[in-house]
């Protein structure tokens, strides 16, 4: 039988509780076996889906518990590079979330630290994993709507609480790290191509953190707009837009929870096929293709040089725009 790979979460964070531990779960070759917090009200939760969860008090017993093989990080942004490094060095493969790293150049510690330790060490960049993007890569770079000339992408939502960590610049808030990972990354990932210049970024602060951006970029085949704010309505939307045709995902981001996705293709004589993707939990296929790659050594669909080309256009777009 193929071995299980029994995780940990370090903190109780509500997005782990709500999401990704239950993902860890139901995950095939998954466990959910142990969490870091100090608050039993906090581990409540988290043992009434998973029975037999091992709480531990601090994040350093946890990852000294030699029955755990992978973490899940869960943390504010500023503490992900060094929870990573030391989860690395104590032997564990890490799941981090998103942004893992709030400049390029931390990616050299990373790089550094996953191959130094052998294992596997990803930022929890979820949509890659989703049957939708696989689909429109081969749809996009497999030429069905022709050349492509422009992609158009737009995340936005309304999150106007200052408690927020979101909100906080010395938690590295702020909407592109939050949110402008996925529409830069979906691009990227889609096209197979990476940015050779930003045209124009017009950014807008508010205690220290971005909550609105237009940015224009120029890819080496096609134009790129983008709009990403934490202070609009909600909204998320990317169209790849080719001289044969164009390619809709109505719903990129958050699979059936903001909607139910949908890949909608136009092309000529206005015939449009459009494919739904209901009840797919992208979460849970994140977990099991990160669990078959450290099992059975399959390639991870999103390593960490994928992610430092997201973080590269993000520093990219503030060196234009400026930080505030």
């Amino acid at each position: 039988m193929s071995k299980t790979i029994r995780w940990g979460i370090l903190g109780a964070a509500n997005f782990a509780r709500e999401h990704m531990g239950p993902a860890i779960h139901m995950a095939e070759g998954a466990e959910l076996a142990a969490l870091a917090t100090s608050s039993p009200a906090k581990a409540g939760p988290f043992a009434a889906f998973a029975p037999g969860l091992h709480i531990h008090d601090s994040y350093d017993a946890l990852l000294a518990d030699p029955d755990i093989d992978a973490v899940y990080i869960p943390l504010p942004n500023h503490l992900h590079v060094d929870w990573t490094i030391k989860a690395l060095e104590a032997g564990k493969h890490v799941l981090c979330e998103k942004p893992i790293t709030l400049q390029a150049s931390d990616f050299d510690r990373l790089i550094a630290a996953r191959d130094a330790s052998g294992k596997l060490a990803a930022e929890a960049f979820m949509i890659v994993h989703h049957p939708q993007f696989v689909r429109a890569r081969e749809l996009v770079q497999g030429g069905t709507i022709g050349n492509l000339v422009h992609v158009d992408t737009v995340f936005s939502y309304n999150n106007t609480d200052l408690s927020n960590i979101r909100n906080q610049a010395e938690a590295g808030g702020g909407g592109l790290p939050d949110i402008g990972v996925y529409t830069f990354g979906a691009a990227r990932f889609v096209t197979g191509q990476e940015p050779d210049k930003i045209l124009s970024a017009r950014l807008r602060f508010e205690n220290g953190v971005d909550v609105f951006a237009q940015i224009a970029a120029d890819f080496p085949g096609f134009t790129y707009g983008a709009v990403v704010s934490t202070r609009l309505f909600n909204r998320q939307e990317i169209v790849f837009h080719g001289d044969e045709g164009l390619l809709r995902l109505t719903c990129p981001f958050n699979a059936n929870v903001h909607d139910m996705p949908r890949l909608e293709v136009e092309t000529a004589g206005m015939t449009v096929t459009t494919q739904r993707y209901p009840g797919i939990n992208q979460y849970v296929i994140q977990v099991e293709n990160f669990c078959k790659s450290v099992r059975d050594g399959v390639a991870y669909p999103c390593p960490l040089e994928f992610s430092r080309g997201t973080q590269d256009m993000i520093d990219m777009v503030f060196a234009v725009g400026g930080r505030g």
